[in-house]
């Protein structure tokens, strides 16, 4: 997931304000059994699900949603050629097929993929959903009117750069071939042994050329998922879900759809939202959010409950807080300065800003600690818990600083607990015991984005974070490591400036790895060899708690996104 205050619309899921980092994720299976385990806890078909989020479901057209895994409630509607193990935890990072019968088939240096799609796909009007579909669902991705949706294709599909979509160039993309009407193959620039992770994106969901109506598309876009929208108002800020008919389970293993109707109601302040989803009144108590975590003060009330307590989801999506470095601003670009900052960190005193042990965990690795990124544990400047001060003014004096030095950091107003006031405090704290006198910039969400994002205003040492489009260690290093990414003129990820032709080399070689285990490993051994750069000092990873209503059974928390799966919610 990009920076979350860019990508609100991506990830219309995990914000704990950020736009999204992604929301809570991996309510492990001990988690969800001990819940199953209480009064009638079966699944049931039928009834209605209610979902209250601060954000409206905006721009809801597979071209335009930035949604990983194919979104929350988006998934609902739209099928994509593969998509994400609907399980708790570890095991739902996986890909596995959806409309296709596998999850691709590359060739040999894994330039060229080749998908079939399943037998007996349908859309909500009952006609068949073909290859053809899915081409012209992807080519209309490239429109300029239909912008917002991952950036990839653009990038990786041959002759696509330039592309303007179909409305524009009605040819088409000659990279993406049709030989018939089950089959689509797909030609790349270049190796990527992860592009059945990208297949799970919302551009790969199919579009009928014929009920095409461009921007008015998202009033009623043509299902191919288990429900159907009959109601878009405010663009996206009250949805009506009803099932679609000719949805089958036999070619749809992962979406339950146990609901007969799914209610989506937005902009609603996010304490009203768990003081609606605690009461649990009325319809209330089948409701459910996609978007809105519990803060510090209400996961204390919470906690104290025992009732509520068993009504919260936890989990971790693929998300890291972190103190980034402009090496090219004085006197970041010493590394000894960059060590000594990293020593003198007091992780303690910024997970406690950050709402405490129980939503955020203490960080030494750039990718998070899961499995499926290559998490390799390593913690190159040992700060302990609480900082190490004398290393610190050590590197500090090597580096010509022995009376300290003064600098500057930025971070957002946003209230968001992760680049917000409360985490700057806790840093500036802890800097001060190690002679490192730290004045606070303090920016609001737009001008903050803006200013660390554009190369001509980038500071030298800001807070910032990451999340990832899929879960492996590609979108989290490449975008962010890979000197090729930097962009001087537009939004630019790689703060540090690395232009390491090595760690190149190596995020290109990974990438034509079509095993993503072996692959993993890899991501693992260049997350330790970038560290060693200190270009940032990773701070924590955020843990999210969610709430839901009393008559909320099946609860599905994965590590791929973090967030309550409305797919596989049934309601009492």
């Amino acid at each position: 997931m990009r920076q979350p205050s860019l990508i609100a619309r991506r990830v219309a899921a995990a914000s704990v304000s950020l736009v999204v980092a992604a929301g809570a994720a991996a309510c492990g299976p001990e988690d969800n059994d001990a819940k199953a385990s209480a009064g009638d806890s079966a699944p049931h078909q039928g009834g209605t699900l209610t979902v209250l989020n601060r954000n409206p479901q905006q721009d809801f057209d597979p071209a335009r949603l930035y949604t990983s895994g194919g979104g929350k409630v988006p998934t609902l509607v739209f099928r994509t050629l593969t998509t994400r193990n609907r399980e708790n935890g570890a095991p739902g990072t996986e890909v596995v097929p959806d409309l296709a019968t596998d999850t691709g088939r590359p060739n040999e240096d894994a330039t060229v993929w080749t998908y079939t799609l399943k037998e007996g796909l349908k859309y909500e009007d009952g006609t068949a959903i073909t290859s053809a579909d899915v081409k012209y669902g992807i080519e209309r991705s490239f429109a300029p009117e239909l912008s917002g949706g991952a950036p990839y294709l653009r990038d990786w599909l041959v002759g696509a750069a330039d592309y303007q979509g179909p409305y524009k160039d009605s040819k088409g993309l000659a990279a993406i071939e049709t030989p018939d009407s089950r089959t689509i193959v797909f030609h790349l620039n270049k190796p990527e042994g992860e592009f059945p992770y990208l297949a799970t994106q919302t551009q790969f969901a199919p579009v009928p050329k014929a009920k095409d109506t461009g921007t008015k598309y998202e009033e009623h876009p043509v299902s191919s998922g288990p429900y159907k929208v009959v109601k878009n108002e405010n663009d996206g800020e009250r949805l009506t879900l009803e099932r679609n008919t000719y949805w089958s389970a036999k070619t749809d293993a992962e979406r339950k759809a146990y609901p007969d109707k799914i209610d989506v109601r937005s902009g609603l302040d996010s304490s009203v939202i768990n003081q609606r989803l605690s009461a649990s009144q009325g319809a209330d108590a089948a409701a459910i959010t996609t978007d809105t975590n519990l803060g510090p003060a209400e996961l204390a009330k919470v906690s104290g409950d025992k009732e509520l307590a068993a009504r919260v989801g936890t989990g971790h999506f693929g998300y890291t807080d972190y103190i980034a470095f402009n090496p090219n601003v004085k006197p970041f670009d010493d590394i000894k300065v960059r060590q000594a900052i990293s020593y003198a960190v007091d992780r303690s005193s910024v997970v406690n800003a950050a709402g405490g042990s129980s939503l955020a965990e203490a960080a030494t690795t750039y990718l998070p600690n899961q499995k499926s990124f290559g998490y390799e544990p390593y913690d190159l400047f040992p700060a302990g818990k609480t900082g190490d001060v004398a290393k610190a003014k050590e590197l500090l004096k090597e580096a010509g600083h022995p009376n300290g030095l003064t600098i500057t950091l930025t971070h957002s107003n946003s209230q968001d607990f992760e680049t917000s006031p409360e985490i700057a405090t806790a840093i500036q704290d802890a800097l001060k015991k190690a002679g490192i006198t730290v004045k606070l910039q303090g920016l609001e969400d737009n001008d903050y984005s803006d200013t660390i994002h554009d190369v001509k205003t980038e500071p030298g040492f800001f807070l910032a974070h990451w999340g990832a489009d899929w879960p492996s260690g590609g979108p989290f290093l490449a975008p962010i490591f890979d000197g090729r990414q930097i962009v001087k003129d537009g939004a630019n990820f790689n703060t540090g400036f690395l232009n390491d032709k090595s760690v190149n080399a190596e995020i290109d070689a990974i990438n034509k790895l079509t095993d993503l285990d072996a692959a993993a490993k890899r991501w693992g051994a260049l997350d330790k060899k970038i560290g060693e750069q200190a270009l940032t000092v990773p701070l924590f990873h955020p843990v999210y708690k969610r709430l839901y209503g009393e008559d909320i059974r099946n609860i599905v928390i994965s590590d791929w996104d973090g967030v309550l799966d409305p797919s596989q919610v049934a309601v009492k």
